[in-house]
């Protein structure tokens, strides 16, 4: 019987407890997912993107992008994204890269939360690397999809996700391509 009780006053306790714990999340008195992506506004922001450190090559890359882009109309935006990256690996000279691209961005208002947007973005440009000993410029396009969340009404955190190419003016040159991962931040400036 004892334990009958026992686990009865337990159960109970624990009722009360996790309804004890129950948080409210706070509302926005706005839509801040639509607010800010009007015609007439600015983005400035940027990212950061194919960080990493390979055990097997003894490499590490960092690549940063600011961006800044005016909304032409609602929900689409244009602008200019410059970037700058450095690849070290053991033993070799450093990479210093660099990119200089215009963009076009979409705001789908499909999926769209009191706090978010998904968006597809395209950009075509120019890219190049610099080691000590040689230089290269190539013409580069990036295809990607993401999503701004917004912390604020005029600051959102971003993921984006997408497909990067460049090839080498040179006639024997290749081309590379593959997919990018990158976190970031914009600030929504109103009119």
């Amino acid at each position: 019987m004892k334990k009958i009780t026992l686990l009865a006053a337990l159960l109970i306790g624990g009722i009360v407890t996790a309804n004890a714990q129950k948080i409210e999340t706070p509302k926005l008195a706005e839509k801040v997912g639509t607010t800010p992506i009007k015609k007439g506004n600015w983005i400035v922001g940027g990212a950061l993107g194919s960080t990493g450190y390979s055990f097997e090559d003894k490499s590490f890359n960092i690549n940063l992008s600011p961006r800044a882009g005016y909304f032409i109309s609602d929900g689409i935006a244009v602008g200019l994204e410059v970037g700058a990256g450095l690849q070290t690996v053991k033993d070799a000279s450093d990479i210093w890269s660099y990119k200089v691209m215009p963009f076009a961005r979409y705001y789908f208002p499909e999926g769209a939360s009191e706090t978010g947007r998904f968006f597809g973005q395209g950009a075509v440009g120019i890219s190049g690397a610099e080691t000590s000993n040689s230089s290269d410029t190539s013409f580069a396009f990036a295809l990607n999809a993401g999503y701004s969340h917004f912390v604020t009404r005029n600051v959102a955190l971003e993921a984006i996700v997408g497909y990067n190419y460049s090839k080498s003016n040179q006639a024997s040159a290749s081309a590379h391509n593959g997919l990018g991962l990158s976190v970031g931040f914009q600030i929504f400036l109103g009119k």
